[in-house]
């Protein structure tokens, strides 16, 4: 078995840790990249996505945190459209600052407990 890099030690870790202990709430998982970030609600019991928002064919780049910001508060609207007030955060194997830490904070901001 190959060693594992450190993102994919974390992202399991994380995950791990997510399943065990709240399997009853959605979850919002967030991915970043160079160009965009994203987010999107997921119900693991029916294996489907509630909510989804990103900055892909938006006017902003994602490369900053001002458009995390307006993704955090994109999804908040969507999940409350779709029934959704309470998730658990899946930060993936993202370090918890910067982006991910703005696009967290927005969408508490927008109504979403987690």
């Amino acid at each position: 078995m190959a060693k594992l890099s450190l993102f994919e030690r974390r992202r399991r870790r994380v995950r791990t840790a997510i399943k065990n202990r709240v399997s009853s709430r959605p979850r919002l998982s967030v991915h970043r990249t160079g160009k965009h970030i994203y987010a999107q609600i997921i119900d693991d019991a029916e294996g489907r996505t509630v909510a989804a928002a990103s900055t892909l064919g938006g006017k902003t780049s994602g490369a900053n945190v001002d458009a995390a910001v307006k993704v955090g508060k994109d999804i908040a609207a969507a999940a409350k459209k779709a029934g959704v007030t309470t998730v658990v955060f899946d930060r993936g194997g993202f370090l918890f600052h910067g982006r991910v830490k703005a696009l967290a904070d927005a969408a508490r901001e927008g109504g979403l407990e987690f």
